[in-house]
């Protein structure tokens, strides 16, 4: 075994070194050689320290001896006692080698653990620093087929996830080393995940370079004559968390549930507005189809492959043309990244190697793919995001049921159906002439599945858990996609009621659609205005035709995601002009980029963050990245010379971060020679709600996005379906910080709007109203609804509502004090 010895200044830091390369080094002999006894402040080196340090590492090492040193001094008192200690009888052999002095030493001492030699100890300490030889290859492109292993052959392989909470850094990586330099093998490292890699597994800074972190899939491959005892060996060190403690993950299959009794009501997460009675239908999960061929020659299973994503294919756009008929342009554009994903190089490329490399059969290659591709969305910590785990299952389950011959065999939905998670695809065939409703254990309300639902007029309630899985087929089931709950096998005097409420609902909702044109004046004749908000261009007709009074809330992360570039001036330009013009000029509020870690951009490098909602998103990366926000502000700008466009800035925390912005802003105007427009920040932070009057002096307008200013303000993520109740409705605490933002604004001039799901909800519309609100944007769907409740609406008596309702223990004690309020007229 080879020894390493720390020469330094510091007796501290070479110390700290050494006990840093302990850890990673298992049972390697190292010395620190650190200090001057003799100096005043212990700063310095010393010869007979030194010689100690490397005698003591030669004694317990008989393959050599590697010394590595901090400064010029340390490296020429190392030279001089190696070059006296090569005068004696039987010297040792000592090298001295320029390296990082602690990625150096850990790496050298991981891999000296393992057996390895003095030329491999000294080359792995010189490759320690990030860039060097040792670092992670990238992903391999689709064209050039599966990357070889280390010694050209396939060899064996292994893929299993990562269960330790933070993943393969230093200390796992250095068990990673020391189990694979334990057999007769060559072993490379690959984050199946993320396609990073293949890298060596005796290359400790290699494997932290990965980037490998919980939830994440690695992939051992080795080749040698002891192949296979050492992927036995690390897939054991995987599944104990390479040493770490281990993290419980949710299962990925359908968790077992007893039938609910009748009459049992199960809650869950209001998703599509509406009353559906019917019997229940259960459809299976996409990538459930089976195909159980063996694999036959590899040129083969990929044709295969090849044919039935083609038919898959066929199917998407067949899917979209139906869907298009039935409910315009805009919702069957989600289904324009199922084709897309048909050849995303991060499912095609691991399924191609895993058939030309394992042997793997087409169906098998393809759902492990899949399924990883899948998993890394749901592992998103936004929730918007995590929710396209459901498109990428939707797409694999359709290339699955081609595979399996099965494409088609399905019977078509009727009654209310119930699904663990319903797939875009799946919502884009149901006909609502035959299905009264959706239920789901898993999924969000912001998902592509809602808002098919929504679009399609279809009830649906999501994240109701696995009772609902249990329902047998058949059951008469009652979805209340207002309230968020499904009724279970109610008696027929419970169905009668129900009956009665879905036609009352449905005549106030045709009476609200007839005269969503008018305006919304309370009582006093003060005028609330109701806009909508929009992910892109598409959606501005239909909001509209709904009654939108303008766009409150423009997101423009349409834009950039999913890019290798960012859009440049001319195309933002166009689609802000394209709004425009769609809203007849009507005000636009275009939101500037928010994206950060929680969204992140191909283009925009971001560092891994242990939470990406406290981290940099909004207004804090926007002003870290100028050249974007740049770009966007002549954008907009240049727009808002035809229409009359305003502009507002996310997650704003500090008057430094809105000076910053509005300083840009200002920048950007004398660039372009663009008038003067209104400037405001979104209130999504505790912080810019309760430093509200010193906002409202300096902004034109302060627009409240209730989704992330709930979760921050209960420390509950929106997206949970388990903290749903958290988060939702008017709370009391949300209310209160609401009206610190409107009593700062009345005294000092800008107007307040409300651009969170919070808008929506027709009681809760009130109670802002009483607040002080004066535009609520909500989903273009919403409007003529949240309009009719408002129309006639007793602003004092809302204020009085407003009051208690701050002062009340629950949002379901709150949304109770808003309802005398509103049955004014339509």
């Amino acid at each position: 075994m080879v020894g390493i010895v720390v020469v330094s200044h510091s007796a501290r830091l070479a110390e700290g070194v050494v006990e840093l390369a302990r850890q990673m080094g298992g049972d390697a002999p190292l010395e620190a050689a650190g200090g001057a006894p003799e100096t005043e402040d212990g700063i310095g080196t010393d010869y007979e320290l030194v010689k100690g340090a490397v005698e003591r590492a030669a004694a317990a090492a008989a393959d050599g001896v590697l010394v590595l040193y901090d400064l010029g001094s340390a490296e020429m008192m190392a030279e001089t006692v190696i070059e006296e200690i090569a005068l004696s009888d039987g010297a040792p052999l000592v090298e001295l080698v320029a390296a990082p002095l602690v990625e150096g030493a850990v790496a050298a001492a991981a891999l000296a653990s393992t057996g390895a030699g003095l030329d491999e100890v000294r080359e792995a300490a010189r490759g320690a620093l990030p860039g060097a030889d040792a670092a992670p290859t990238p992903p391999t492109d689709a064209a050039a087929g599966p990357a070889p292993a280390t010694d050209g052959a396939p060899g064996e392989a292994v893929t299993v996830p990562v269960v330790n909470a933070l993943g393969l850094h230093l200390r796992p990586a250095g068990r990673v080393v020391t189990t694979a330099g334990r057999f007769d093998a060559t072993v490379t490292v690959s984050d199946a995940t993320t396609g990073s890699g293949p890298v060596s597994a005796r290359s400790l800074m290699a494997l932290t370079q990965l980037g490998t972190r919980l939830g994440h899939e690695v992939t051992f491959r080795a080749t040698g004559a002891q192949a296979g005892e050492a992927l036995a060996a690390l897939a054991a060190l995987a599944a104990e968390g390479f040493g770490d403690e281990v993290v419980a993950t949710a299962p990925a299959e359908e968790p077992a549930a007893e039938p609910p009794a009748a009459g049992a009501r199960l809650a869950g997460v209001a998703a599509a507005p509406g009353i559906g009675i019917g019997p229940a239908h259960r459809l299976d999960r996409p990538l459930d189809a089976a195909d159980d061929a063996p694999a036959g020659d590899p040129d083969e299973e990929w044709a295969r492959l090849a044919a039935a994503r083609e038919a898959a294919r066929a199917d998407v756009v067949a899917a979209r043309a139906g869907l298009a008929e039935r409910t315009g342009e805009a919702e069957a554009a989600i289904l324009d990244a199922h084709a897309l994903l048909l050849d995303d190089e991060a499912i095609v490329e691991p399924a191609r190697r895993a058939i030309t490399s394992d042997g793997a059969s087409a169906s098998a290659a393809w759902r492990a793919a899949a399924d990883a591709a899948a998993g890394r969305y749901a592992a998103l910590d936004d929730p918007y995001l995590r929710e396209r785990a459901a498109d990428v299952r939707d797409v694999g389950g359709r290339v699955l049921a081609h595979l399996a011959g099965s494409a088609g065999d399905a019977q078509a939905p009727a009654g209310i159906v119930i699904a663990y998670e319903l797939t875009p695809g799946q919502a884009a065939t149901l006909d609502p002439a035959r299905v009264q409703g959706i239920a789901t254990a898993s999924g969000g309300p912001t998902g592509h599945a809602a808002i098919l639902a929504r679009a399609l007029g279809l009830p649906a309630v999501v994240g109701v858990g696995p009772a609902v899985l249990a329902v047998p087929d058949g059951t008469r089931l009652v979805v209340d996609g207002g309230a968020g709950s499904v009724l279970v096998d109610p008696p027929q005097r419970d169905i009668d009621a129900e009956e009665e409420r879905r036609a009352a609902a449905d005549a106030l909702r045709r009476r609200a659609r007839a005269h969503a044109g008018e305006p919304v004046l309370a009582s006093d004749g003060t005028r609330i205005e109701v806009f909508a908000n929009l992910g892109g261009p598409g959606d501005a007709a239909e909001a509209v035709a709904l009654g939108a009074e303008g766009v409150g809330l423009l997101r423009t992360e349409f834009l950039f995601l999913d890019r290798a570039e960012p859009p440049d001036e001319e195309e933002q330009l166009a689609a802000y002009r394209a709004l425009g013009s769609a809203l007849e000029g009507r005000p636009l509020v275009i939101r500037t980029l928010d994206v950060g870690a929680d969204k992140p951009l191909p283009f925009v490098p971001t560092e891994p963050e242990a939470n990406p909602f406290l981290g940099r998103r909004g207004i804090r990366l926007a002003l870290a990245r100028r050249e974007l926000l740049d770009v966007q502000l002549r954008a907009i700008l240049r727009a808002a010379a035809e229409h009359p466009v305003k502009v507002m800035f996310p997650m704003v925390a500090t008057l430094a971060e809105w000076r910053a912005a509005k300083a840009a802003l200002d920048a950007a105007r004398e660039a372009t020679g663009a008038p003067v427009i209104e400037a405001g920040i979104m209130v999504e932070v505790p912080a810019a709600a309760l430093g509200a009057d010193a906002f409202a002096r300096e902004v034109d307008f302060l627009s409240v996005g209730t989704n992330d200013l709930a979760q921050y303000t209960m420390a509950a993520e929106r997206g949970h379906p388990g903290l749903a109740a958290l988060t939702a409705g008017p709370l009391p605490p949300l209310l209160r910080l609401i009206d610190e933002v409107c009593t700062a604004a009345a005294a000092h001039g800008p107007w307040v709007g409300v651009c969170g799901e919070l808008a929506s909800d027709p009681a809760a519309a009130a109670l802002l109203a009483g607040l002080g609100v004066r535009e609520l944007s909500m989903a273009p769907a919403r409007v003529p609804e949240v309009k009719a409740a408002l129309r006639g609406l007793d602003l004092a008596a809302a204020r009085a509502a407003a009051e208690r309702a701050i002062a009340a223990e629950t949002a379901e004690e709150a949304a109770a004090l808003a309802a005398p309020l509103l049955a004014g007229p339509a």
